[in-house]
Parts: C-alpha cells; structure tokens; sequence
C-alpha cells in the first residue's frame, strides 16, 4: 500500500514527541513492504526551534538513525493535497493546520479512495476542545486517539465505533539495552519543562527525592525559564539542554535509573496514557520508578515493570533502593523489557495500524461522513 502521513516534523524532535514514535512507525511499515511517504509544513515551529539552537547539526543523529526516512516539505496545502490522491491511507496528526484536515476531507467526500485518519496524540481535546473543534473531520474514516480516555471523548463527539485506540510504542530498532554494559551512575531525566504542566510534581517526585537519595542528577529538555534552572541548581541536579531522541537509549546506558513524572493534565483528565519515554526506558532496560498515576489500560505491570511512588518521600526510597539493590535493578530490567518486546513495540503498532485499515477498507462496510467537526 501507499501510505502517506502528515506530521509537524519528522526530521525534528525539539519539543516534539510524535516524531519519536512516528520514526519508529514509519520505519516499520516500510519494512513490510509499503510505499510510505511523510509530509511536514513549510517553517514547522519544532525544526525552526532545533536549527535556531544547534544548526543543521541538531539533525545529524536523526540521519544516522534513519538513513531511510525524508520528509516532503510543502509550502501550500493545495498542491500537497494533490501529491496523495492516489494513496491508499493518509494519516492527520493533530499537529497540523485545520485547512490541511478540511481540504484531504472535502477529497475524501468527493470521492478519493483513501483511508483517512485522524491522528490525536496530545490532551487539547480535553484541555483545549475549541481548538480541536476548528477541525473538520467531517471527511475522515477514523480517529487514531494514543489511549481509551482520549478516545472516549471522541467517542462523545460522535465517533462511536470509528475512534480506535492506539497507542504509543517503543523503536525497539533504536531503543534496547547497549550490546556491552559499562559502569552506570546516577539519575537521568529527559523531558521539557512545557508550560508549568508539571512544575510542582517534577520538584515533588524528581528534584528532592534524587536529592535526598544522594544520587547525581542528569537534566535533558527544551523551554526550561530561568527560574526552573536555579530550581535544578538548588537541588544540585545538572542540566544538560536538549539532546537528539536518537541519542537517548546512549544516554539512559550511562544511567543506574530513570524517573516518570506524567503532566497534570494526563493524571487528571486522562488517566491511563503514559508518555512514549516509558515505553522507551523501559525497552533500553534502565530501571523506571514513576511518580503517580492509573494504568487504567492495563498497558504495563506496576511494580513489576516499574516502581510507582504515591509521594516525594515514597519515591526517594525507592530511589535509594535502586542504587543500593543490584537484583531489584535486574528484575526491573528483565520485566520491563519482557513487556516491551510482547506488547509495545512499532512492530506491533504497525500491524495494529494495517488492521484498523483493513477493517475500514472490508466490503461491505460503508462510512457514512459526519455532519460536523470533530
């Protein structure tokens, strides 16, 4: 098949996430056998921010990463719109311009044989719902939601038995244990410090707790204020700026262990949808405690995979066991990584993906377009 997906970026991962899995996603199915193609806006903020930093050399793991991923970057959405009218599946992420939803929908009601889908993986509809709602999805097959509580709320706007959900996963092609362990010290956290979405739980659950366990701490992220870089310092945690997601399964190697702090928003409103570093820490094999929240779905087995602390003082015990218990270390590294490689992997993503196509596209089945946004 001719797959064709519309990111904000793949060649950048500067406060973009999708590009992790998506990299992984796409490599897969081009793997099986398929045509795929990406697609990314002309000035996206993400890349425009990682050649603002680094130049041209921010994407120079990417490359070595994924000799075998481009993108097409397009100046208008017309004549992009024109480039995919003959693909078999074209995926939305909702990263991308509502124009750009409404024009491939209004094609796809005027009779394109693709499949389209709608791919969420963020909390706006809960948190930001009239900006979803600027997205005509009236055109599209189907919603991609990265966890049932996301879906349920497409299911309240009207898509029934149309949202599926899928989620998140590892590149297990990029993310595993190094082929040679090397003497390992200290925390290491990568994430963006974001809009305060989790400025008190990252002081609660990271700063104080690696603090008081008397481990070093490692800092990796982008959108850190002056005033969340004298918190690190306070702490004495060292913060390292941003690095390449290519480079974080060199960089969990050099670490005894790494920590979960979820955004407000996905413990509040979304329960159950973890972001994608647990699914890549625990495929690298770096031991994981989490700081609180539901694993509604069942995706992993909490204590067994990762530990979870209900409080800051609950979290630096645990810390304190993970530098002082090898065989903890070893059993959450040979469970986690056992959960990987059963559930979670692109490998698994992609043929999840073919099947929710291949479902849609079955004779018989006619999808009738909604008659309103989202």
């Amino acid at each position: 098949m001719r797959i064709a997906y519309f990111t904000h970026s793949l060649a950048s991962c500067w406060n973009h996430g999708n590009a992790h899995f998506l990299r992984g996603v796409l490599r897969e199915l081009m793997a099986l056998g398929h045509a795929v193609e990406a697609y990314e806006p002309e000035g996206a903020w993400s890349l425009e921010n990682l050649i603002r930093d680094h130049g041209s050399s921010g994407m120079e793991a990417y490359r070595r990463a994924y000799p075998n991923l481009n993108s097409v970057i397009y100046p208008q959405v017309g004549s992009v719109v024109d480039r995919v009218a003959d693909a078999d599946v074209v995926v939305v992420h909702e990263w991308n311009a509502p124009e750009l939803a409404a024009a491939l929908g209004a094609r796809r009601k005027g009779g394109a044989r693709y499949t389209l889908l709608f791919h969420d993986t963020h909390h706006r509809a809960v948190s930001a719902p009239d900006e979803m709602r600027r997205f005509d999805l009236s055109g599209f097959d189907g919603v991609l939601a990265f966890g049932e509580t996301l879906a349920l709320v497409y299911r309240d706007w009207g898509w029934g038995q149309r949202v599926f959900v899928w989620h998140e996963a590892a590149d297990t092609r990029l993310f595993h244990p190094p082929a040679v362990e090397n003497v390992r010290a200290g925390l290491i956290w990568i994430g963006n410090w974001g809009d305060d979405e989790r400025s008190e739980e990252l002081e609660t659950y990271l700063f104080a707790p690696a603090n008081d366990a008397g481990l070093d701490l490692d800092i990796f992220g982008v959108r850190y204020p002056e005033l969340a870089i004298r918190a690190l310092e306070r702490h004495g945690a060292r913060y390292r700026g941003w690095a390449p997601n290519a480079l974080a399964p060199s960089l969990f190697a050099q670490h005894l262990a790494t920590i979960h702090v979820p955004r407000r928003f996905y413990v509040r409103h979304l329960p159950g949808i973890p972001t994608i570093r647990v699914f890549e820490a625990l495929a690298c094999g770096i031991p994981l405690a989490c700081a609180p929240w539901d694993d509604t779905e069942g995706l992993f087995r909490p204590g067994t995979d990762y530990l979870v602390a209900r409080d800051g003082a609950a979290m630096a015990r645990h810390l304190t066991a993970l530098r002082e218990d090898p065989a903890l270390r070893a059993s959450l590294r040979a469970n986690g990584l056992a959960t990987i490689a059963a559930r979670h992997t692109c490998a698994h993503r992609a043929a999840e993906l073919l099947g929710i196509v291949a479902g849609l596209r079955a004779p018989g089945i006619c999808i009738e377009p909604l008659e309103r946004s989202a």
